[in-house]
Formats: C-alpha cells, sequence, structure tokens
C-alpha cells in the first residue's frame, strides 16, 4: 500500500466500546445489598412504623446518615423530589414570599416551591456552576424568605458564601445535595452550612435504593415539623402510632415515607459511599490533570477538590461552535454510553436542569384552571423573567461547556481512552 493510501484511509476511533453507565451506587451492588433487602422480606415488615417483626432499619438509617452528614437529625423520605417539598412545608414556605433558586439546578427544586404557592426568583451562577453570591444578592428583595443553594454535577457550590448573605438578611438557606451526596467544603459536609439539606437516592446518584431521599437538619423544631409532613402531618409514638393532641404538629401531611426495604439498602449503600466517591473522584482528578495541558479549556471552579465527589466533569469552551465540535468529535472517539447514558452531552442538552428548559417555569403553568399560585393576589408582581436571558452568565456558561459523566467503575483502560480521546480532539479543534 502507497504511503498516500494509508495516509487518506479513516483513523480507527480512539474506543470502539461504549464507556460503562454512570450510575454510580449500582455498580457497587452485590451480596450485601440482596441481603438486607432479605432480611426485611424474611421479618414480613416492608413498613417504617410497624410490622410483623420489625427491623427499624429506616429508624437505624436515619440515625447512621445523620452522624455521616453531621447533623442532628435526618428524616427519610421517598424521593428526592419528597425531601424538597417536606422541606419547604417544615419551613413554613408560601404564598406571598419568593425563594431564590439557581440557574443550573433540577426541575423539582422549583416544583417545590410552586407547589408550597410560593414564587421562585432565579440568580445567576458563577464558574463552580453554582450561585454567585453576587447575584443572590442582588435578586433579594423584602418578598424574599430564603435561598436553595443547589450544590450540582457532583461539586458543592459556594456554601460558605451564601450561607453568610443568608444569616445577613435573616433569610433560611436550604441546601440541595441530591447530586452531592459525600461532599464537604473543607472537611464540612453538605447540607450542613444552612437550616436544612436535601438528599435524593435516585438512580442516577451517588448513592442508591433505586428512589428515596432525606431531610437533614440540626434545629429540633424543623426535624419534627419534617416528621410530620413526610408523614400524615402529626407526630408519632414509640409505637408508630399518631398523636393528635400537639397544636404545633397538626399539619398536612406530604405521604412520602421510607419503606424498610429500601432502607435496609441505602444503609449497605452509606457504608459504601466514600469508596463510591473516592474512585469517581480519583478519575475526574487523573482526566482533569490531562485536561490542564489545554489553557484554552476552561475547568469548572472545584472550591475543595478533596470534598468534590467526582461524578461530572464539566469543561467549557471559548465559543459554543468549539463546544459543538469537540463534542461531536469525542463521541465520534467513542466517549458514549448505551442506551440509557449520558455520559457526554452539550449543556444546552442537558434538559431539565437548565431553567430556561423548563416549559412549565418558563411559561408560569399550573395544576388547576385557576392558575395557582401565580394567580394569587399576594403573588401579584412577585418573580422575575424565567425565558432564556435572565441569567447571562449562566447562558454563557451552557453554551459553551460539556458534561461528561464519570462512572465509579472506570477501569485505568477506560480513563486512558478518555484522555487520548481528549486530547486527540483537542488538538485538531483548538487553535493554537
Amino acid at each position: 500500500m502507497r504511503p498516500d493510501e494509508r495516509a487518506s484511509r479513516p483513523q480507527e476511533p480512539v474506543r470502539s466500546q461504549p464507556l460503562p453507565l454512570e450510575f454510580p451506587g449500582v455498580h457497587y451492588f452485590d451480596e450485601q445489598e440482596i441481603e438486607a433487602v432479605t432480611r426485611v422480606l424474611r421479618a414480613r415488615s416492608p413498613f417504617r412504623y410497624y410490622g410483623v417483626d420489625l427491623q427499624g432499619e429506616s429508624e437505624a438509617f436515619e440515625r447512621e446518615f445523620a452522624a455521616f452528614v453531621g447533623a442532628k437529625h435526618a428524616v427519610a423520605v421517598g424521593s428526592g423530589a419528597g425531601a424538597l417539598s417536606v422541606a419547604l412545608a417544615a419551613l413554613g414556605v408560601g404564598p406571598g414570599q419568593e425563594v431564590l433558586v439557581p440557574a443550573y439546578l433540577w426541575v423539582s427544586v422549583v416544583a417545590a416551591v410552586v407547589n408550597q404557592g410560593a414564587i421562585p426568583v432565579l440568580a445567576d451562577i458563577d464558574e463552580t456552576f453554582g450561585l454567585n453570591p453576587s447575584s443572590v444578592q442582588s435578586r433579594i428583595s423584602r418578598h424574599t424568605t430564603g435561598i436553595i443553594l443547589v450544590h450540582m454535577s457532583g461539586a458543592p457550590a459556594d456554601a460558605p458564601a451564601i450561607a453568610a448573605l443568608a444569616r445577613q438578611h435573616g433569610l433560611w438557606l436550604l441546601e440541595d445535595c441530591a447530586q452531592c451526596a459525600g461532599g464537604s467544603i473543607h472537611g464540612r459536609k453538605v447540607g450542613t452550612f444552612g437550616d436544612m439539606g436535601i438528599f435524593s437516592f435516585q438512580m442516577n446518584k451517588n448513592m442508591t435504593a433505586g428512589e428515596g431521599g432525606c431531610v437533614v437538619t440540626s434545629d429540633d423544631r424543623l426535624a419534627q415539623r419534617a416528621e410530620a409532613c413526610h408523614d400524615l402531618g402529626y407526630a408519632r409514638d414509640r409505637n408508630g402510632r399518631l398523636i393528635f393532641d400537639s397544636a404545633e404538629l397538626c399539619l398536612w401531611g406530604k405521604g412520602t415515607r421510607l419503606d424498610e426495604l429500601r432502607a435496609a439498602l441505602l444503609r449497605v449503600q452509606l457504608r459504601k459511599l466514600p469508596s463510591i466517591t473516592a474512585a469517581m473522584r480519583r478519575s475526574k482528578h487523573r482526566i482533569r490533570q490531562a485536561l490542564e495541558a489545554f489553557p484554552q479549556v476552561a475547568l469548572r471552579r472545584i472550591q475543595d477538590p478533596a470534598g468534590d465527589t467526582g461524578c461530572f466533569l464539566i469543561t467549557t469552551y471559548p465559543d459554543p461552535e468549539t463546544a459543538r465540535r469537540v463534542n461531536l468529535a469525542l463521541r465520534a472517539e467513542g466517549i458514549v454510553t448505551y442506551p440509557q447514558g449520558i455520559s457526554n452531552v452539550l449543556m444546552t442538552d442537558w434538559g431539565l436542569h437548565l431553567y430556561y428548559n423548563i416549559p412549565s417555569l418558563v411559561h408560569r403553568t399550573s395544576v388547576d384552571r385557576a392558575g395557582f399560585p401565580w394567580n394569587l393576589a399576594e403573588n401579584r408582581g412577585l418573580g422575575g423573567n424565567y425565558a432564556k436571558g435572565a441569567c447571562p452568565a449562566a447562558d454563557s456558561l451552557f453554551e459553551r461547556s460539556i458534561v461528561l459523566a464519570i462512572p465509579s467503575c472506570l477501569t485505568r483502560s477506560d480513563e486512558d481512552d478518555i484522555i487520548r480521546a481528549f486530547e486527540k480532539v483537542l488538538r485538531e479543534h483548538l487553535s493554537s
């Protein structure tokens, strides 16, 4: 074969097999999870408050998770969305109030605010991809009641700065740690910087039972209210019987209890969580180090590398077209997952994580014909613009960034492939 013929042959992609799916906790399932769930089944007691032979898995998980996070109380719930709803109810959020939320979030955050009858107000983000303290400061009004700080894509936002702002203005702070279980800032776990924290244990999260969530707080009163709200609106005694004679705990419940099966599974996953996050953090750190050779690629600002859970790598490029070309080229090199994976995507394709991609927010839709909560007299004039353009810093980052999932089971060879693909693509698509 002549040299010119060899040169004209298309190059083989770096990787011919898809990357592992990115579900972190699932890759660590083994006989321990099977034994834990089987224990509950054999006891014939899947409900958390009573049964034939109640194992107390939910209560034990709450105790263990609170200790792990460093909070005084934990209330296990059925989902991360349920945890948001319970926390806002415990905080007393309602009509006539504005709640500050970040431009980069998940749809459940604004859904929880709206379902409480309050109005979300967008604040912009910075290079941490979390709330920008300056933007938060500028969005606070006389109607603002609190702030939801979301630790997105596995790395903590600037919780100390946002917590200081909340205290300065007499606002509550709720940390959404759904995507950051096990994360920390200089040794302090996320979820403990504010008045309350919430976590999700859905399939995509760092630890999982398929679905599930938790509310944490060190405030006794908020803990009591959260426990009542997650159930039927009332407290229970040690035998699981409802208590009706408390004026303080006579509320409306959300009915989002966690069952014993998932609690048993989560107790095992919690013990494995440090290993899960350490594996993702190691892989991410190695890939980031390789990318530091390309100064035109901006890497997400990490508050504390030791507290990054490592589940996502975000890279930002000089302009949207470069980001698009790099993304397509990486996919052509085999940096993809199939069939349900979200391994390597442009942030603009990141669905309901971006404020302007949430139609029900942009169009202020309602679940009823009257238009609740937007139609309420108390909410007249509250809120703001939710269409693209409301948060220009976020818009710019979204248009120029790529999200790469970091599975918890990457081998050294997998990491090598990702690094080789990046180096090959960046040398081709970034001008010197």
